[in-house]
Parts: C-alpha cells; sequence; structure tokens
C-alpha cells in the first residue's frame, strides 16, 4: 500500500496515539521505539514475529499479532496510523482508521515527523547504507554525542536498531526505494555510491539517479550550509559530487581513488579484519591521519567506515575518537552475520541482492575461509530486478567455489515464468557441477549439505526469507 506524503507533516508531539500497521519490520519498528522513548502513546501489529518486535516490548509499545480492526478501536481524528507499504489494500486496520477519519502516514512521514527539531545526517545510497549508518551511530556514541538513531538491521553494539539520544543529532538510514528519502530534508547527507536498483518504482536508470539529484537539493545549500559525504570511486557519486557543489553545497568526496578529500589507502584484508591508512586533502597537501582497524572483512566495508569518518570529522568530532567507535563495531544484523559452525562449516549470513554487494561480500567471505573453499546459497530478489540485473548476479557468483541458486523471492509483484532463478544460475561462469539451481530452502540445504566438507565457509545472500537457511543447515550438519 502506497499512501500519499502529506504536503505539512506533524512532529511526533502532535501525533496524538499512534499506531504502527507491520511495526515488525526495520523502518516502522525504529520509529516506534523513538516515539515510545519519547513518552508517546504507542501501538502496533503485524503478523509476523521478527527480531524488532522483543526491543518494542521492552519500550512499553503495546503488540498485537495479525490485523483487526478492534487494534485501532479508540483512534480519532487526532491520532495517526502509521502504515507500511507492505499492507494490503484491504487491511482491516486501515479501513478501520479511514473510517474514523484517523490520519494516515507513510512511514518516510513518520520518520520525518520524528526527526523535526533536531539536525538530521541522513545516509542514502544504492549499497551500504545500513553498515554506513551504523558505523557512523558507533562513531559518535564514542565520541559522547549520544546521537538518536534509525538503522535498518540490529546494531551489533546495542542489540537495537533505534534509540532516542538527547543530543541534538538524529542519524538515519534514507531508503531510496520508494522515494521516501526525498522527504527528510537533511543538514548533513552521506551517499555511499550511486549506481542502479528499484528501476520497477523509478523505471530507468537515468531516473534513478535523478532521484539522488532531487535528494541533494533537499539540502540546504550555500550560507545555510548543507554538507555531503559522497563515495565517487563510481560515476554515480562522482557526478552527485559536481552538482551539489555546483549547486552550493559543501562536498567531502572520499574513496580509494585519486581526487578524494578523504582516501583510503594501503587496504588489508586479513581474516575476519580490514585494515586502511586514512589521508586527507588539505590546502597544504595531503596528510596523513592515521591507521583504522575494522572488526569487519571486506573492501567495501572500508569506504563504508570512510564515509562515516568524513561525515564525523565535518560534524567536529576528534579522529581518534571517530576511529575508536569505528573499531568496536562488529556489524549489523544480515550483513555478513555469523550464524555458527557444524562439522567444520563455518555458516554466515548477508542481505546482499544486487551484483555490486553479492562481490563485495564474496571478497569478505574469501578472506574469512583463508585455506578454505566458500560456498554460496543466493535467492535472487524480486523479479523486475533479476529481470534487469540477472546475468551480472550470476557473473558476481563466479567468485565462489560452489553455487547454489534458489528461485526468485517474488515481493511486492507479480511472478513472472519467464524470470526465475535459472536466470542467474546460468550466468554463473564456474565449472559443470559447482552450481545447482534448486526450488526452494528445503532442497538448498540438502544441496549445501551434500557440497560442504570441513573447512569450508557457506554464505547465505539475499533479501528474502534465505535468511532462516543458515540454522536449517546448521541442524543438518550437526546431524
Amino acid at each position: 500500500m502506497r499512501l500519499p506524503v502529506p504536503d505539512e507533516i506533524l512532529p511526533a508531539d502532535r501525533l496524538g496515539r499512534v499506531h504502527f500497521v507491520g511495526v515488525g519490520g526495520a523502518g516502522l519498528s525504529a520509529i516506534a521505539r523513538i516515539m515510545a522513548a519519547r513518552g508517546l502513546s504507542v501501538s502496533g501489529s503485524d503478523d509476523a514475529d521478527t527480531p524488532f518486535l522483543p526491543a518494542l516490548r521492552e519500550a512499553g509499545v503495546r503488540l498485537f499479532h495479525g490485523y483487526a480492526a478492534e487494534h485501532v478501536a479508540g483512534l480519532g481524528p487526532d491520532d495517526t496510523l502509521v502504515v507500511t507499504t507492505a499492507a494490503r489494500e484491504d487491511n482491516p486496520e486501515v479501513l478501520a482508521a479511514r473510517a474514523r477519519g484517523v490520519r494516515l502516514y507513510p512511514r518516510s512521514a513518520g520518520l520525518a515527523s520524528v526527526m523535526a527539531g533536531r539536525r538530521v545526517v541522513a545516509v542514502a545510497g544504492t549499497h551500504g547504507k545500513t553498515t554506513t549508518t551504523s558505523m557512523l551511530t558507533c562513531a559518535l556514541l564514542a565520541c559522547g554525542a549520544d546521537p538518536t538513531y534509525a538503522v535498518g538491521g540490529l546494531l551489533g553494539a546495542t542489540g537495537r536498531n533505534a534509540d532516542a539520544g538527547a543530543g541534538p543529532l538524529f542519524v538515519a538510514e534514507a531508503d531510496e526505494s520508494d522515494g521516501a528519502f526525498l522527504h527528510y530534508r537533511p543538514d548533513v547527507a552521506i551517499v555511499t555510491n550511486v549506481g542502479a536498483d528499484h528501476l520497477d518504482q523509478w523505471g530507468s536508470v537515468e531516473a534513478y539517479r535523478a532521484a539522488f539529484v532531487d535528494f541533494v537539493d533537499t539540502m540546504p545549500a550555500g550560507s545555510e550550509g548543507g554538507l555531503l559525504v559522497v563515495g565517487t570511486d563510481d560515476e554515480g557519486g562522482a557526478a552527485l559530487a559536481d552538482h551539489a557543489e555546483a549547486s552550493g553545497r559543501e562536498v567531502v568526496r572520499v574513496g580509494l581513488g585519486e581526487g578524494c578529500d578523504l582516501l583510503a589507502a594501503d587496504v588489508l584484508l586479513e581474516g575476519s579484519t580490514s585494515t586502511f591508512t586514512v589521508h586527507q586533502a588539505t590546502p597544504e597537501g595531503v596528510v596523513e591521519l592515521g591507521r583504522v582497524r575494522l572488526a569487519v572483512p571486506g573492501r567495501h566495508y572500508v569506504l563504508d567506515a570512510l564515509a562515516a569518518l568524513g561525515a564525523g570529522l565535518r560534524l567536529g568530532h576528534p579522529f581518534g575518537d571517530l576511529v575508536a567507535g569505528l573499531e568496536s563495531f562488529t556489524g549489523t544484523g544480515r550483513r555478513m552475520e555469523r550464524k555458527g559452525e557444524a562439522a567444520g562449516v563455518g555458516v554466515y549470513d548477508s542481505y546482499a541482492h544486487q551484483p555490486a554487494e553479492i562481490a563485495g561480500d564474496l571478497e569478505a567471505a574469501r578472506s574469512l575461509a583463508g585455506e578454505g573453499r566458500v560456498l554460496v546459497a543466493f535467492q535472487p530478489h524480486l523479479v523486475s530486478r533479476t529481470r534487469l540485473f540477472g546475468a551480472q548476479m550470476g557473473a558476481a557468483l563466479g567468485a565462489a567455489d560452489e553455487v547454489v541458486v534458489l528461485d526468485v523471492y517474488v515481493a511486492r509483484e507479480d511472478p513472472d515464468p519467464a524470470v526465475t532463478g535459472a536466470l542467474v544460475a546460468d550466468a554463473v561462469p564456474l565449472p559443470d557441477g559447482a552450481v545447482a539451481f534448486v526450488a526452494g530452502l528445503d532442497d538448498a540445504a540438502s544441496e549445501l549439505v551434500r557440497r560442504a566438507r570441513p573447512g569450508d565457509l557457506v554464505l547465505t545472500l539475499g533479501a528474502g526469507d534465505v535468511t532462516t537457511l543458515g540454522p536449517r543447515l546448521l541442524d543438518l550438519l550437526e546431524d
């Protein structure tokens, strides 16, 4: 369900009682937790049990399992319903709220309402948003800034995806998939990269990239001083930096290449760590700031950390304190998350579902595996994404030793019999027998058990229910 964003978004303290339809999702649960921490009357419903619900119960949010009109009984025109885009048009709570004249907000309006009155730092990009938001949060916490934060995954340092801090900063992951990030009007923006995704929403690569230009244009310019920190190793990010600078925003370019204001050099990926040296461009020349050792492996995590560092420095925090926070970062749920080990086989899970994300996580997996092999179970996500990028996904999976591909996880779209996981499996450049296309999760688990041997690392990849495969696999390996 896609609700219009109202012309005027009220601050959270004027929303009355707030009920969340789909409260178990990463986005809505974060908003609900912050509102509850600020003393608002908050309730919510969901038809699934998710990892975000325990923190809501701790915060005193009244939760309902399933959707029913009686869950919104007593709500009136001075109250608010915040609705997930995954809600069906016939959702009984939405229908009942409409009949009573209850204010209806989409997720983006709900997040904008809790941002009111804070200095907003919004983290956007085709990939890396969750990790960069999490890293910046850890860095700011280490500096004593006590920010409010809303992240699209469970932050390892706190075990939660949101907290209402006492400081003036609000750090938020800004999702471009449905245009939500166009409603936040940040003071500071981080754009990790600008590639191509969610073309079911935007229609073309050009329109997708133009949305990031529109996002930058929502920031203050000139003397009001909007700041953009942007990864410029990719063409889209470099073009966005040029636009922001030409339109009167301060720009910090970060990356591994030349022309960056903040540069990572001498990158070393070793086991579960990533180490790099930070160089900063100054009017007097390039200055070495110091060495950083992350507790997560992968070149893409180096870039995420560099973006967080660039924002933290421009916000006035000391390099040493920021680095201490970055080095304390232990990961975010579903981002190279270790699920366990059985029969000498390590199992990890990651949300990666785009070609660049797959390539980055496989590089990290190779570092973790050492002398062992890397086996991957990949579940394509969305029919439209698989149609457009299936061959590129397959090419990226070629960095593994063996690959099991599941069928497309269908969400928000109708199935297309011409678009299946076979499009990905057929494009994996590995020898015969090293790639299998299977029907479902049970078949994938059996196939992985058949292929795995002690010393291997198994990585489950995708944005759908493939995340449930790791525990199944561990149980089978134990047996």
